[in-house]
């Protein structure tokens, strides 16, 4: 195996579909001989020519339009929106298009689009570049909305979202690309979407997150257990839909839990989550759930980012209180 870094792991699955199927192509903003923003599609191009990985006019709606009508004629479209942020672009595409093409057609038709999007905190960008909008997706039935949070993952999950016959939202956040690097299998394999994965064991609580938030829970797991809390962490890879026995099954153990997301309060997936288990587990629990979040207010500006966004400090906060209830 090698040592892949995330945007590494995506390349190389991108890589992999475009040589099993012809029907597979790239495309969207400088993604052609640039490589992308991040350099996610570098090489490609080169290596698969222009007819298959090529470059798009700065203009999202256009994309989302384009790669339904490839969708209907036989393609598996992986269009990138350069920013999950300027997703408002294609909205209607996605939402009111994409996302209804099966039901609409009465099962004649699907679409095999991959929509492929940085997003996130953490790394200073401009405006509008890293707000997390997954709500916004999760919220719209016919859509699946994937959320790596490791190299391992994001190529077993990019391939088997490239292979969906239906709409896959794979939101890819900007501070894991090159944070790290971990084992990842050169040949193709595939992770089910939909199945969240437990990081870590615990008794006492149970974390459940996504995203950028999986490592910085980790961290607060690893500085729970020096104070004698034994807390078990999911990673839910899939925010829709969600493996909802996982995230039951730990609660059922552990009678407590928090959900973090990076997203507001008024955002994301959280409350959904806490629903859920409020649902299907309310006799299990031994505390109110509790959410460690961002605060309810627009993105914070560069400046203010590091005390705006969410950290492991947080999570031990919140996962004591919950804890000592």
């Amino acid at each position: 195996m090698a040592q892949m870094t995330m945007i590494q792991a995506i390349t190389d699955a991108m890589r992999t579909e475009l040589k099993n199927d012809e029907n597979v192509l790239v495309f969207g903003e400088d993604v052609g001989q640039n490589g992308g923003v991040f350099r996610a599609t570098e090489g490609l191009q080169k290596e698969f020519g222009e007819d298959r990985v090529f470059d798009t006019p700065l203009a999202e709606s256009g994309i989302g339009g384009m790669a339904i009508g490839l969708a209907l004629t036989g393609f598996r479209p992986v269009p990138e929106v350069q920013f999950f942020g300027f997703v408002y672009e294609v909205m209607d595409a996605i939402s009111g298009q994409m996302a209804r093409l099966r039901y609409r057609s009465g099962g004649s038709f699907h679409a095999p689009i991959t929509v492929r999007s940085p997003f996130g905190g953490g790394v200073k960008t401009p405006e509008l570049h890293a707000d997390s909008l997954e709500g916004l997706m999760a919220q719209q039935p016919g859509l699946k909305v994937v959320i790596p949070s490791n190299p391992y993952d994001a190529k077993g999950l990019l391939i088997s979202a490239i292979r969906d016959n239906d709409p896959v939202i794979f939101l890819e956040h900007m501070k894991l690309y090159r944070s790290f690097r971990q084992e990842v299998p050169e040949e193709e394999y595939t992770i089910e979407i939909g199945k969240a994965e437990v990081k870590r064991e615990g008794t006492d609580i149970t974390i459940v997150t996504y995203g950028a938030m999986v490592q910085a829970s980790l961290k607060a797991a690893e500085e729970l257990e020096k104070d004698g809390i034994s807390a078990e962490v999911i990673d839910l890879r899939t925010v829709s839909p969600l493996d909802i026995d996982t995230i039951i099954g730990s609660v059922e153990k552990t009678n407590r839990a928090i959900v973090v997301q990076e997203a507001q309060k008024q955002a994301g997936i959280a409350a959904n989550v806490v629903a859920e288990i409020n649902d299907r587990a309310i006799l299990s629990l031994e505390a109110p759930v509790l959410r460690v979040t961002a605060p309810d207010t627009v993105f914070a500006f560069s400046a203010a980012e590091d005390v705006w966004l969410p950290d492991h400090t947080d999570i031990i906060e919140k996962a004591t209180q919950v804890v000592k209830f």
